[in-house]
């Protein structure tokens, strides 16, 4: 059984693109094969100019935590470290200080609306807490790609639009890209391109912001 087929996309740096399907299409599939978490069976898949299939397993995990950060659905927290460590630990890992990882961590978990709160253990908070965090971890590092899995899943609608506002920001430069998965019709409007899948496939691909722009 395949789980992609006759997928063939180009995602723009600079732009937010949302892939928008039933549950079971592909996307997160897609996502993943895009992240260098999966590999590819067939096909190419080139990012940044890097042919990912070309890269051994240590050079794929090092080129991960150089360029990628991952929103994952189930947030993925590590339960026995604090908030602000959590959020610290991508740069932790690439060699950055202790105290200049932790002032960062601090400074985003404020933009995500949870000052105050770095020192509490993932399980005291709310899951849309926890969803935050994970969306705070995954841009510390400032990745060329951000790829995120359902990331207002399990916010309001004033959080949702806050979240998807420091995503974009982080997306909104030449060398940068933001991939979404979504069933979250509130937050379509930050698309430059949505990208509508089904069995595997990819349909089509629409620019609202132009289609709007003509209109």
């Amino acid at each position: 059984m395949q789980a992609l087929r006759g997928v063939d996309i180009e995602i723009g740096a600079g732009e937010t693109t949302l892939l928008v399907g039933p549950s079971g299409c592909g996307k997160t599939t897609l996502i993943s094969v895009i992240a260098g978490i999966l590999r590819r069976d067939e096909g190419e898949c080139s990012v940044f100019g890097t042919d990912l299939t070309r890269l051994s397993e240590r050079e794929l995990t090092a080129w991960r935590g150089r360029n990628v950060g991952f929103v994952f659905q189930s947030f993925n927290l590590v339960p026995t470290l604090s908030v602000a460590h959590n959020v610290a630990l991508p740069l932790l890992i690439l060699g950055e200080g202790f105290a200049s990882a932790l002032r960062k961590a601090d400074d985003l978990l404020a933009r995500v609306g949870l000052e105050g709160r770095g020192d509490a253990l993932p399980a005291k908070l709310s899951g849309g807490q926890q969803q935050r965090v994970a969306i705070a971890r995954s841009v510390v590092h400032e990745p060329r790609l951000l790829v995120c899995d359902e990331p207002t899943s399990a916010l309001d609608a004033e959080s949702g639009q806050r979240v998807m506002q420091l995503l974009s920001e982080v997306a909104r430069r030449p060398d940068r890209a933001l991939l979404v998965v979504t069933h979250d019709s509130r937050i379509l409007a930050f698309a430059d391109l949505i990208v509508h899948m089904d069995d595997g496939r990819v349909h089509d691909a629409v620019r609202p912001k132009a289609v709007m722009e003509v209109a």
